[in-house]
């Protein structure tokens, strides 16, 4: 039986401008490791990154920037997340939006990464 999301894996264009969105906008932690190894970590888990044309193997069989469509609940205020994104230039694209997450509903709010992955941001609502 499944426990939990221990990591997954982006393939992404450009580490840096990654690394930007999501730790400087979103708050996750940068760290390298292994051997030319790179990932986001947040709460209990990772976001390991390939740089497109030079991922590790074993890779999924269609390894592209831009495939993910992610959802992550947030600590703090919806809209202050939303101040954020906007000051930083980040287009909402939908939201703030009633949704039905994991572990109950959530309140969402839709943006775009460097590489145009969908990046749903959310709260608990329960």
């Amino acid at each position: 039986m499944i426990k939990n999301l221990d990591h997954l894996v982006l393939t992404v264009t450009d580490i840096e401008r990654t690394k930007a969105f999501y730790c400087e906008i979103l708050g996750m932690i940068y760290e390298e490791f292994g051997e030319g190894r790179r990932a986001l970590i947040f709460g209990q888990s990772k976001i390991n990154l390939h740089l497109a044309g030079h991922e590790f193997e074993p890779k999924a069989h269609l390894a592209k920037p831009g495939t993910a469509d992610l959802c992550f609940i947030i600590e703090g205020e919806l809209a202050e997340m939303q101040a954020r994104l906007v000051a930083a230039g980040i287009a909402i694209l939908e939201g703030p939006v009633a949704r039905t997450g994991a572990r109950g509903p959530i309140t969402s709010i839709y943006v775009r990464d460097p590489d145009l992955n969908l990046i749903e941001l959310s709260v608990s609502d329960g």
